[in-house]
């Protein structure tokens, strides 16, 4: 799976939730993002690792993970403030 940034939009980071339906740590990481009123900041991929052989073998229940800009940043839980730097971090590093 291609993890780039979004060629479109190169002032975002691009961030990929690996996650699977029902999964409650996955939605406590969701609220989490929208809480650090960030969104204008990043795009948002949402991946369920149950239609995947290979990403259901990686995490399992070892979930949420979350990536930004390819690198894997936070696994289980994540603070709005966590994110909301990481975020940053990840623009900064890029150039964005």
């Amino acid at each position: 799976m291609d993890e780039t940034r979004d060629a479109s939009d190169p002032q975002k980071a691009q961030v990929t939730l690996y996650t699977r339906p029902g999964c409650h740590l996955c939605d406590e990481a969701k609220q989490a993002m929208l809480a650090a009123r960030c969104e204008n900041q990043y795009t948002l991929l949402e991946v369920n690792i149950d239609l995947s052989p290979e990403l259901k073998r990686r995490y399992g229940w070892d979930i949420p993970v979350v990536h930004i800009n390819g690198v894997e940043t936070f696994r289980h839980r994540l603070t709005p403030s966590d994110f909301a730097r990481e975020v940053r971090r990840a623009l900064l590093a890029s150039g964005g």
